[in-house]
């Protein structure tokens, strides 16, 4: 299906990978790791599904979790981005329809799985308990703490300019029809350009990107990058409050108008606050475990037969 919305599509598959990245990676639940393949394809609760696909359902409560784990900033990214979270749970579906698959055929009881399903086990033990051994401070980073850091990072807090866009879309379904469209969105450009202020009724009433339509065409504030590439240079030329002529994407016809324009600048610590105090303290607890590993290393005699590890060396696989 052709995007009708002003984003580029890497934003939506950036929003994509990093949900699978926290939600899919291997070993991030610890309890279905260790469990056979079933355990995995029943639902959790008696919450409603959201999505099926045969026997195979995502459930709300699978849902929340995938929210629950995401910082507050992708979450509500993720929130808003409604295909980027279909894309998931399709994913989702399709990986548990495999596993039902895997276990019909006794994949779990095989001798290479078993093994990595015990090496998984372990890794689980070892990151759940080096993180209780190495818990950091409630009360870290101090305030001056945080200060010190986003002085010294200064120069990496810079953000792009930001463009908050409205648009009236007309797609183009077929190439019979696409003059015909053309000669509308050329219309409803010239309405536009002559009276500004009724922007956002016209998309309300002709727009056909029902989600930004029911804001009046509001796209909200984005960086210039994020914008498809048909849609930048209008934009980059306008000045704020100005309706661009119409211009022609893969989808259709976009009306653009230009509501508002922040110059590049540099976050405040409090727009930074939250996660810069995340990043400090995951760096600090990162310090504390690598330290109770030296420690047990130095506590306790360390031996290494030369020979057995040569002999491994020499085998080959």
């Amino acid at each position: 299906m052709k995007k009708r919305n002003l984003l580029a599509g890497a934003g939506a598959l950036a929003v994509l990978v990093g949900v699978l990245a926290l939600v899919m990676r291997p070993g991030s639940d610890p309890v279905a790791a260790v469990q056979p393949a079933t355990a995995t394809l029943q639902p959790t609760s008696n919450a409603p599904a959201v999505a099926r696909l045969g026997n195979q359902q995502v459930d709300a409560q699978e849902l929340k979790a995938v929210f629950a784990a995401l910082p507050a900033d992708s979450r509500e990214q993720l929130r808003g981005n409604r295909a980027a979270l279909e894309s998931w749970l399709r994913t989702r579906l399709a990986e548990k329809a495999l596993i039902e698959q895997a276990d019909a055929q006794g994949w779990p009881q095989r001798p290479d799985i078993e093994q990595q399903t015990r090496a998984a086990a372990e890794q689980i033990v070892f990151r759940s308990y080096l993180a209780s051994v190495s818990q950091v401070p409630a009360d870290y980073p101090s305030a001056e703490e945080l200060q010190q850091a986003y002085d010294s990072g200064k120069s990496a807090w810079q953000t792009p300019p930001l463009y908050r866009v409205s648009q009236i879309f007309l797609a183009v379904p077929d190439q019979q029809s696409l003059e015909s469209v053309r000669k509308q969105a050329v219309e409803l450009s010239r309405r536009a350009q002559a009276a500004p202020g009724e922007f956002a009724a016209l998309a309300g009433q002709y727009s056909q990107d029902r989600d930004s339509a029911k804001r009046g065409g509001d796209a909200g504030l984005q960086p210039l990058q994020q914008l498809l590439p048909e849609v930048r240079g209008a934009v980059s030329r306008l000045k704020t409050g100005a309706v661009a002529d119409p211009v022609q994407s893969p989808a259709g016809f976009h009306i653009v108008k230009l509501n508002e324009m922040q110059p590049a600048r540099t976050a405040t610590l409090d727009e930074l606050r939250d996660r810069l105090r995340e990043a400090l303290r995951s760096q600090r607890q990162e310090q504390i475990a690598k330290a109770y590993l030296a420690g047990m290393l130095n506590t306790a005699t360390l031996s290494i037969d030369g020979a057995a590890l040569n002999q491994v060396l020499e085998e080959k696989p």
